[in-house]
C-alpha cells in the first residue's frame, strides 16, 4: 500500500496496514448526532439540560462502532423515552476546533455531526415523551426565530441550516461551523431568522359579507408546474404572498388591491384571480382576503414603491410556503381551498423540490 507519511506529504512512502492505521487514528474526529423535530405549527423540539446553560436538540456523541443513525435512534430513546426509526438525513456539519466554545484544555480535534430529521410530531406523540430524569429537565417547542436566544451560536447555526434544508427538499445541506458551504436561495434571505407571520384567524371559504371592511388581499398565484409565488423580504427572511393593503385608487375594490400590490412588489402579472375566502381576526372587524390566480408573466426585479425594498422572488410548493407561516390549525381548511382552486385552473399539483429563484423576466 502506497499513501503518505503525513496529510500534506506526497504520495511516495510505502506503509503496512498498522502504520496506516496510526495515521489514519492520529487524524480522528469527534463524532455526534442531533435529531430535528418540530411540531404541527413548525415550532422545534429543544431541551434544557441539567449539564448546560444552552438548549440542546436531542442527540448526542456517537459511541465506538455505532453508526450515526442509530446513535440518534438511542439518543432519542434514552432521553425522550421515544423509539423511532431514523433514517433521513438533514445536514452534515464539520466544527472545526475553532468554531467551538470549549475550554481549549479539552484538544477538541474537531468533530462531524449529523443531523437527523426527527419528523413533524403530532400532539399524541408529544404526550408520550418521558424526558430522561437527572438529565432532561424540561422539552419545549420554540420559533425558529428563537433558536439563536436560546442555543449556543454554532448549535442555532446549524439547527436553522438543517431546518432549511428540510423545507427547501434538496437533500442534506453540507455545512462548516454551521453554515452552508453551498447556500440556497432560504439561506442566502435569512429565512426564519426573524419571526414568522402568526395569523391564527379563522378561514371562512365565501365571500366578505357586506358591512365588512377589507384590510389587506393577498393571492396564491400558481406558475404552470403548480408551484405558487412567495416574497421574502431582503432585510429580515420574512415571507409573504403576493398582496397588500387597498388604498385609494384601488376604490374599494380587494381584486384591484391585489393586481396593484402584485405588479408593484414583485412585477407579477395575474390572470383573473378566484376567490377562495377570507380570515377575520376576532380583535379587529376587518377581513383579509384570499385569492388563487394563475402568475401569467412576471418582470425584472424591482423596488416596492410602498417599503423602497427589493424582494426575493421564489416559487414553492403551496405546503413548503405554509412552512415560512405560523398561520395554525386554520391554514389546513386554506390550504384545501388553495388546491381545490388550482384543480378549477387545471394546474398540477406540484411534488417538493427546492425553492427556485426568480431573477429574470419570465412570460407562461
Amino acid at each position: 500500500m502506497t499513501t503518505t507519511a503525513a496529510p500534506d506529504e506526497r504520495p511516495s512512502v510505502a506503509m503496512n496496514e498498522a502504520a496506516y492505521g496510526a495515521l489514519r487514528a492520529s487524524a480522528a474526529l469527534w463524532a455526534g448526532t442531533s435529531v430535528l423535530i418540530t411540531n404541527q405549527r413548525g415550532q422545534v423540539l429543544l431541551q434544557r439540560v441539567t449539564y448546560r446553560p444552552s438548549r440542546l436538540l436531542p442527540g448526542g456523541a456517537v459511541d465506538k462502532g455505532e453508526s450515526p443513525a442509530k446513535d440518534a435512534a438511542r439518543e432519542l430513546e434514552e432521553e425522550l423515552g421515544v423509539t423511532a426509526t431514523v433514517n433521513r438525513g438533514l445536514a452534515v456539519d464539520w466544527g472545526s476546533p475553532a468554531g467551538r466554545t470549549t475550554p481549549p484544555a479539552m484538544k477538541v480535534p474537531g468533530e462531524l455531526l449529523h443531523v437527523f430529521d426527527g419528523g413533524v410530531w403530532d400532539e399524541d406523540q408529544i404526550a408520550a415523551i418521558r424526558p430522561a430524569p437527572g438529565e432532561i429537565e424540561a422539552v419545549e417547542f420554540v420559533e425558529p426565530a428563537d433558536l439563536p436566544a436560546l442555543m449556543s451560536p454554532g448549535d442555532a447555526r446549524r439547527a436553522l441550516s438543517a431546518l432549511r434544508a428540510r423545507i427547501n427538499g434538496a437533500g442534506p445541506a453540507f455545512l462548516e461551523d454551521g453554515l452552508p458551504i453551498a447556500p440556497t436561495v432560504l439561506d442566502r434571505a435569512g429565512v426564519l431568522r426573524t419571526d414568522r407571520a402568526r395569523h391564527h384567524f379563522p378561514f371562512h371559504p365565501r365571500p366578505v359579507p357586506d358591512g365588512l371592511t377589507v384590510r389587506q388581499s393577498w393571492a396564491w398565484t400558481f406558475a404552470p408546474d403548480g408551484r405558487v409565488l412567495v416574497l421574502l423580504e431582503p432585510d429580515t427572511g420574512a415571507a409573504c404572498l403576493p398582496g397588500g393593503t387597498p388604498e385609494p385608487q384601488d376604490e374599494d375594490d380587494p381584486v384591484a388591491t391585489l393586481i396593484r400590490e402584485a405588479a408593484e412588489e414583485a412585477a407579477a402579472d395575474l390572470g383573473e384571480p378566484l376567490l377562495l375566502g377570507h380570515l377575520t381576526d376576532p380583535d379587529q372587524p376587518a377581513a383579509c382576503v384570499r385569492y388563487a390566480a394563475l402568475l401569467t408573466g412576471i418582470g425584472r426585479v424591482s423596488t416596492d414603491p410602498a417599503t423602497g425594498r427589493s424582494y426575493t422572488r421564489v416559487l414553492a410548493t403551496p405546503e413548503q410556503a405554509l412552512e415560512l407561516f405560523d398561520w395554525g390549525p386554520p391554514a389546513a381548511e386554506q390550504l384545501a381551498a388553495v388546491h381545490q382552486a388550482r384543480e378549477h385552473l387545471g394546474i398540477p399539483r406540484a411534488s417538493r423540490q427546492p425553492f427556485t429563484e426568480l431573477t429574470e423576466p419570465s412570460a407562461w
